[in-house]
Formats: C-alpha cells, sequence, structure tokens
C-alpha cells in the first residue's frame, strides 16, 4: 500500500447496487471480444482461400497467447490503482497509471524486437503446413505492432477499472473493437489487403482505442496533484508493481498451460474428441466473460476496502460478490443444460462433432459452477494484490490438475478428462478461500 494506508481508516459502503454498477458494463465489454474473431474470420472467409484462413487462426492463437501472458498489465494496474483510490491518494492514482503506462510501452517495444522469436516458437508449438505457416508469419509480422498500444490499452482499462468508471471502461473496449472491425473489413476486404489488411485493421484500432483513452485518462488528472518523474520512478513503488504483475504472469502461465494439457491430452483421444472439446470449451468461456465481469468488481471493490483500510467494506464486496458470482454461475449452468445441444448445433456443422459433444455437455455446464469461486477469488487477491499467494495456490492446483488428468485419462477416458478440469477448477476457488482469512487478519491489523 501507499503511505497514506498510514492514515485512518475511511469507512464506505459496498452495496448490490454498487457490484452490478461495475459488473455489468464489464460484462458487456467482454462479451465484445467474441465479435472481433468472427468479424476476422468472415472477412478471410470472404477471400476464398483456405491456408490464409488457417493462417488467420494459427496468428490468433499465438497472440492469445502472447496477450494473456502480458494482460497482467491490467490487473496489476487495477488493484494499485484502487487501493490509491481507497486511500484518497489522488497523487499516487496519477503516479500508479505512468509507472503502468511505462511498463506497458517497453514490455511492447520488447514483444515488438522479439516477434522473429514469438513467431518461431509458434510455429514450433502448432507445427502447421508451410503454407499456413507462410500467412501465419505475415499476420504475425503486421500484427505484433501494435504491442505497445495494446498493451497500453491494458494499462489505461487497468486505471479506469481502478476507479470504478466500468462505463468508461466499457465505452472504451466499444471504441477499440469497433475500430479494430470497421478498419479489418475496410483493410482486409474492401482494399483487398487479405490476411496482412486484417492484420493491420487490428493495428488501427488499438492505436485509435490507446489514443481516446489516453486522452480521457489525462483530461481527468488534477493538476495539483500531479506526481513529480522522481514519485513515478520510485524504485520501491516500482518494485512493487513489477512484483506483483510477476505473480500475476507466472499465475496466467499456470493457466495457459493447463488448458494446453487439457487440449493435448484431448487430442490424444482422437480428432472427434479434441474438436468436441474444443466447442465444449468455449461455451465455458464464454460463460467466463460473466464471471469476469464480477471479478471486476471484487478488484475495485476489495481495492478500494484495502487502501481506506476499512475492513467492514472489505468482508460486504466478498460476501456479495460470491453471492452474485454463484447466482450467475448457477443459471449459466442450467441454462447450458437445457439449451447446451442448441448451442453446440449452432458451434458447427458437422454432425459428427455434434454427437460427440453431447456426452459431455454436463461437464462443459457444470464447469461454469465449478470455476464460479475461482473467478471472484482472484478478483478479491487481485484487489488486495495478495499476488504471491495467487501465484502459489495457482501452482497447487495446476499440479494437482496434471497429475490427476494423468491419472483419470487413462481409465475414464474423457469424463476423467472433464473431471480433473472441474477438480482444477474448484481447487483455485478453495485454495484462495482457505488462504483469505490469514491475508486478511495480516492486512487489516
Amino acid at each position: 500500500m501507499t503511505d497514506a494506508s498510514l492514515s485512518p481508516p475511511r469507512p464506505f459502503e459496498v452495496t448490490n447496487r454498487e457490484v452490478l454498477r461495475i459488473a455489468l458494463p464489464m460484462t458487456l465489454a467482454f462479451l465484445t471480444q467474441p465479435l472481433l474473431g468472427l468479424t476476422d474470420t468472415a472477412v478471410i472467409g470472404r477471400v476464398g482461400d483456405a491456408t490464409m484462413l488457417g493462417g488467420l487462426v494459427v496468428g490468433a492463437l499465438v497472440f492469445d497467447f502472447a496477450f494473456q501472458t502480458f494482460n497482467f498489465v491490467r490487473a496489476g494496474t487495477t488493484g494499485l490503482t484502487a487501493q490509491a483510490f481507497g486511500a484518497g491518494d489522488e497523487t499516487e492514482m496519477q503516479a500508479v497509471f505512468w509507472r503502468a503506462f511505462l511498463l506497458a510501452i517497453g514490455i511492447g517495444l520488447a514483444l515488438v524486437l522479439a516477434e522473429p522469436l514469438v513467431m518461431a516458437l509458434g510455429l514450433l508449438a502448432i507445427a502447421p503446413e508451410p503454407g499456413v505457416a507462410d500467412a501465419t508469419r505475415i499476420y504475425v509480422f503486421w500484427r505484433m505492432l501494435a504491442a505497445p498500444v495494446s498493451l497500453l490499452n491494458f494499462a489505461i482499462l487497468g486505471y479506469v477499472l481502478g476507479r470504478g468508471r466500468s462505463t468508461l471502461g466499457l465505452l472504451l473496449q466499444i471504441v477499440i473493437n469497433g475500430a479494430n472491425i470497421l478498419f479489418s473489413i475496410l483493410f482486409g476486404l474492401v482494399l483487398e489487403g487479405g490476411i496482412a489488411g486484417v492484420a493491420l485493421g487490428t493495428v488501427t484500432g488499438e492505436a485509435i482505442g490507446a489514443l481516446v483513452g489516453l486522452a480521457t485518462v489525462l483530461s481527468g488528472f488534477d493538476r495539483a496533484h500531479r506526481p513529480a518523474l522522481r514519485r513515478v520512478l520510485d524504485r520501491r513503488a516500482f518494485g512493487r508493481m513489477i512484483g506483483v504483475n510477476r505473480d500475476i504472469m507466472i499465475r496466467s502461465f499456470c493457466l495457459l498451460g493447463a488448458y494446453a494439457l487439457f487440449t493435448r491430452l484431448g487430442a490424444g483421444l482422437g480428432a472427434l474428441t479434441l474438436a468436441a472439446n474444443g466447442v465444449l470449451l468455449n461455451l465455458f468461456m464464454v460463460g467466463g466473460y460473466f464471471l469476469d465481469g464480477l471479478a471486476n468488481a471484487s478488484e475495485q471493490l476489495v481495492g478500494r476496502a484495502v487502501g481506506a483500510r476499512w475492513r467492514p467494506a472489505f468482508d460486504r464486496a466478498l460476501v456479495l460478490s460470491i453471492r452474485w458470482g454463484l447466482i450467475l454461475a448457477g443459471a449459466l449452468t442450467l441454462f447450458f443444460l437445457v439449451y447446451g445441444e442448441a448451442l453446440v448445433a449452432l458451434l458447427t456443422t458437422d454432425a459428427a462433432v455434434r454427437a460427440g459433444a453431447v456426452p459431455y455437455l454436463g461437464w462443459a455446464a457444470s464447469a461454469c459452477l465449478a470455476g464460479a469461486l475461482a473467478f471472484l477469488m482472484d478478483g478479491v487477491f487481485i484487489g488486495a494484490t495478495w499476488s504471491a499467494t495467487m501465484r502459489n495456490m495457482m501452482l497447487v492446483s495446476t499440479a494437482l490438475f496434471a497429475a490427476l488428468a494423468l491419472i483419470l485419462v487413462p481409465r475414464f477416458g474423457n469424463h476423467g478428462l472433464w473431471l480433473a478440469l472441474e477438480i482444477f477448477l474448484a481447487a483455485r476457488g478453495v485454495t484462495l478461500f482457505a488462504a483469505m482469512p490469514a491475508r486478511r487478519r495480516r492486512t487489516f491489523s
């Protein structure tokens, strides 16, 4: 926490309305994300080149991995900004933003320079056919130019959410995604730029979003509280931000690794099972967008409570977030159980894949409920910046998943694989919840 954390507590009230005020706009923002992939796929699909479409899919996977790894820029900024907000320290809030700005630009430029290495590792991991690999190289080369502004958009969103301005966060995401879609269609289809045009459309959309977001954030700064450069570059404060972000990055690596292992073991059960699991996992990911909105509310309210040194607000935010999360997860589970077959039919026209997915629909539906506590506790731990504990519990849960998967898959096949995944999701939430009371006592003592 900042030095302001030594001041007396700053009481504030957490209500259902406040939780939903933050959660609902961000849920809508997250739900716009799939539109980007659909647009890019539709643009390249109209070009009529299967090799180019394959390159787009592989290139998108490379970027999903890279940008999910560096999503800590958003999460870490949210927690630290929320704590400064709770402490009433306007100067520190601005300092947090500028630290995040420098971190985002620095990592983004490093990614641009490392593009050949990123590309080589991506092709090594996925091993597409030569034509698809060539198309992937084109897409990744141009798309990587957006890395600095994409990560800057993470920092801007983290700062905005840390201040509890979720409606502004939604509007900025609409600007980014809307410009992305518009220019991808313009450059890729209208101007016949193909896969390079789609990539440049994304670069343009991210750049426009960064300019709009930066102008919006800077216009809200109070010049009377402008931090000195020495404070922005303070070694202890910068070290804390890097430490928090490092732990969140390790957590993200573990999460991606668990999903990669799930995919690899599913592939070992046959192409049909792999395809069916991919469709079903998409259902869970959609449920995750809804739960992420509540997790964002937890981040802001818990971070604010820690900064304000007001435990009643922390406890209330925890209870309300869990309550709404379980209600939402239960509703999603029921929805997928009732309409799952129709959704699978919407996602794939392959009759064999549809039939292969049906026996495992129950697992995909219940995954939302199994993972609900994990989503919400991630929000709590990010907001409180208890990142080391979050990292450690993720390491434990990932090791448990790997062990269970290797034991259960040979005996129970795909049912065993889904059971291991659900235990992994539940273990993440349970271990974090079990670790929370001790961390809370130390934080509010």
